[in-house]
């Protein structure tokens, strides 16, 4: 029972529910009334198992960084208590089992995407980006930002320009996200020597990206509404709580204590989750008004 507490937390099991939570939002927007079963159980099944496959490369890719830093240390593969060889295996054959179930269940094209997610993720990101440049979330934010895309293409086998939208808002999101952490947990990334953005350039110049990237995804998100995809609910959902963000990226230049920063990183998680509620809220309480929008044709 332990050992599989141990292989669960390989997956990184609460950052995977949301990004699970975005794909499945993506599902219910991709259709007027309930997403098909079998694409909305296999389909969050695939990407559930795809997203921990990732999470699992990530623990063996990082092992040497883990072990250096507070937030990691406990990890299994850090602590010892798993060994490569065993997250090695254990990846794999999760990542194996996602593609199958999405490529035999949901669709071809899902089960491709996912898998460019995974390598972009585990490969890209972790194994390249993360130590070559403080940009790295950056560029690799792409990864992170493709569920909604996947839960779109697992309903309808498809790649629409609102499903792109939906990436978009949560590609823009990523760095204030997690820039928020960086900046608290930047003694930590310096000891491992990740070059991430406040231990190259500093703080009071992570503080004013976050708050440039805050502005920019505000304004992002108000692109499902200018385009039809959603309507007035979601609209004002989005303007309330970009208002909030933009409250904290604003006090975040002149924080009141060091903990601050871990309030904005806590503050996007509920922002991400509610934006999306709002979409949901939106697509069935205004649902004929919203689907006028799907007007676009896909393009795959």
């Amino acid at each position: 029972m332990l050992l599989l507490r141990e292989y669960l937390q390989l997956t990184k099991p609460r950052v995977v529910a949301l990004l699970v939570f975005c794909a499945v939002i993506g599902m219910f927007l991709a259709v007027p009334g309930m997403p098909p079963w079998r694409a909305l159980v296999f389909g969050t099944l695939g990407i559930w198992m795809a997203s921990g496959s990732a999470a699992a490369f990530n623990h063996l890719i990082d092992e040497r960084i883990d072990k250096l830093m507070a937030r990691t240390a406990r990890r299994p593969l850090a602590t010892g208590t798993l060994t490569a060889r065993q997250v090695l295996v254990f990846a794999i054959a999760l990542g194996a089992l996602s593609m199958l179930v999405l490529a035999l269940l949901v669709n071809v094209l899902t089960a491709v995407l996912t898998f460019g997610g995974l390598i972009g993720y585990a490969l890209v990101y972790t194994a390249y980006l993360k130590r070559a440049t403080p940009q790295n979330i950056v560029i690799g934010g792409l990864a992170g930002a493709i569920p909604p895309v996947l839960g779109w293409t697992a309903v309808t086998g498809a790649l629409h320009p609102f499903a792109l939208q939906l990436c978009l808002i949560i590609f823009v999101w990523t760095p204030p996200h997690f820039w928020a952490l960086a900046i608290f947990r930047r003694d930590d990334y310096a000891r491992a020597q990740v070059p991430m953005l406040p231990v190259t350039h500093g703080v009071v110049y992570t503080r004013w990206h976050v708050f440039y990237y805050t502005v920019l995804l505000v304004l992002v998100t108000l692109l499902p509404a200018l385009t039809g995809m959603s309507g007035l609910i979601y609209l004002g959902g989005a303007l309330v709580l970009g208002a909030g963000f933009l409250y904290y990226a604003v006090r975040l230049l002149r924080p009141p204590d060091e903990l601050f920063a871990m309030k904005v990183f806590n503050y996007s998680i509920v922002y991400l989750m509610a934006l999306f509620a709002f979409l949901l809220a939106d697509h069935w309480l205004a649902a004929p008004m919203a689907h006028q929008g799907l007007q676009f044709r896909p393009i795959l």
